[in-house]
């Protein structure tokens, strides 16, 4: 998405914070808010972040690194927080000299994606797969960890009791 089309369609819909994600280096989801004011800037330039706050990241020494938006991630998140419109962008984390952090999970992903391409011409692809369970609620109406049937993969009636849902 192109930075124009991003700043237009925030402020036609009412966006008020900007989520910007990354993962550390266990790949588990950290973010930084910013108000929708300091969009542009952080599109243009990044956000500099205390590294040293993230496990596994830099020492306190070194403690400035700079997160930086993709724009081909940006969504409107599906619910509000107190009545705040939100967006999000996954973000790639950088060195201040702008150079790539080698701890970067989604660095190093996009590295080997690019080293499995030009050495060998694979292409990654992949997809979700939702899946899901029933269960049964009891008298209250409490959910319970009964599950709706005994049915599983490639299962018809009257073994799956799930065909309606799907």
């Amino acid at each position: 998405m192109e930075k124009k089309d991003i700043l237009d369609l925030v402020k036609e819909k009412n966006v008020v914070f900007i989520r910007l994600q990354f993962t550390d280096i266990l790949s588990i989801p950290k973010n930084v808010e910013i108000p929708v004011a300091e969009l542009e800037s952080a599109l243009d330039n990044g956000i500099l972040f205390d590294g040293s706050s993230i496990e596994g990241f830099v020492r306190i020494q070194e403690s400035d690194m700079l997160l930086l938006p993709d724009p081909d991630t940006f969504t409107i998140l599906p619910w509000t927080i107190d009545g705040g419109v939100v967006g999000r962008f996954i973000c790639d984390v950088l060195n201040p000299d702008g150079t790539p952090f080698l701890g970067d999970p989604r660095y190093i992903l996009k590295r080997e994606l690019k080293k499995v391409k030009d050495e060998f011409g694979y292409v990654f692809n992949t997809g979700p797969e939702a899946e899901f369970f029933l269960f049964k609620r009891d008298a209250n109406g409490r959910p319970t960890t009964i599950t709706h049937d005994h049915g599983s993969y490639f299962d018809l009636l009257p073994i799956d009791l799930g065909e309606k849902v799907r």
